[in-house]
């Protein structure tokens, strides 16, 4: 009877319990379609400043993603590449964000002939500003980061946000919003 007993106790011992599901919200920026745009400034690969002034009368596509040359990041800023000629005669300008550091942007530029600035956002002051700094997941890892979001500007107010990004389609989802 004894042998019983500890078999019972080893058996409860070694069940699995259930691990508790937590939900994970990832961060969304908190600005929205209708508000003023962030006043930003930043140096570019070439060290050259950028500001929103720069873009009057144009709509300004400001793409904010995680690094240079990984896989999500490079389909993202080649789908805005190969559209390029077609979005600037339609008055967009590009400019793209990321906290890599010039040198490695000229790099990113370099390798896949990106036809437009990339910002140097190394400080976070932009990624801060515009609240695409944050939790998000990735393969099932939780840390903070930057979050692919696209910000479509037109005369210094937000007329639409991306947070859903299709890195292989972006340039078309960004034109038929």
């Amino acid at each position: 009877m004894a042998k019983k007993a500890a078999k019972k106790v080893v058996k409860k011992a070694t069940k699995k319990v259930a691990a508790k599901k937590s939900t994970f919200v990832k961060h969304v920026t908190h600005l929205k379609a209708g508000d003023a745009a962030p006043n930003f400034s930043g140096k570019d690969q070439n060290g050259n400043l950028i500001s929103l002034n720069d873009f009057s009368g144009k709509t300004l596509v400001l793409y904010f993603y995680p690094k240079d040359d990984t896989s999500g990041c490079t389909a993202q800023s080649c789908s805005l590449r190969d559209e390029y000629q077609y979005m600037t005669k339609k008055d967009y300008a590009i400019v793209g964000v990321s906290k890599d550091d010039e040198k490695s942007h000229q790099k990113f530029i370099k390798k896949f002939s990106l036809p437009f600035p990339l910002i140097a956002d190394v400080d976070g002051v932009m990624l801060k500003a515009f609240d695409v700094w944050g939790k998000k997941m990735f393969m099932g890892r939780i840390f903070d980061g930057i979050l692919r979001t696209t910000f479509i500007i037109k005369d210094k107010k937000i007329i639409r946000v991306i947070t859903d990004v299709d890195t292989e389609g972006h340039a078309k989802q960004v034109m038929e919003g």
